[in-house]
């Protein structure tokens, strides 16, 4: 089964229209819990579902914008570091969603780049320093 607990960055397509989001899952066993925030006016949601293998499901209850429950059904990469699917709300409205792992795993790695790189070397040269008036 694949865990997806940690912070994920996505987007949703709408009627052509990408929609950014951040998403921080809690995944205990199969059930899946946590919060979404779309980088739209709908603001944040909170969401509950299931991870089998590696098919996730869940359902977002957005707090205050929206009674609509969208459903999420999707795949999840054997590294699950990218998911991918469709959205739904009822039969009116529906999409597809990716996701890609973010968060520590990003910083980690560019501070281990980081570490990795010497500075560059400044030569000190005595006759070339400049003079200082006393």
């Amino acid at each position: 089964m694949a865990d997806v607990n940690g912070t994920w960055l996505g987007t949703y397509w709408q009627a052509g229209s990408p929609t950014r989001f951040e998403a921080t899952l809690v995944q205990s066993g199969n059930t899946l819990t946590g919060r979404i925030l779309d980088d739209g006016n709908l603001g944040e949601a909170q969401i509950t579902g299931e991870v089998s293998g590696l098919t996730i499901s869940f359902t977002k209850r957005y707090l205050t914008t929206s009674l609509s429950l969208v459903s999420y059904t999707g795949a999840i990469a054997v590294d699950a570091d990218f998911m991918s699917g469709k959205w739904s709300i009822g039969q009116s409205d529906s999409g597809e969603w990716e996701a890609h792992r973010g968060g520590e795993n990003l910083v980690a790695e560019l501070n281990e780049r980081l570490a990795d790189e010497e500075p560059a070397a400044i030569p000190l040269d005595k006759e070339a320093a400049p003079a200082t008036a006393v």
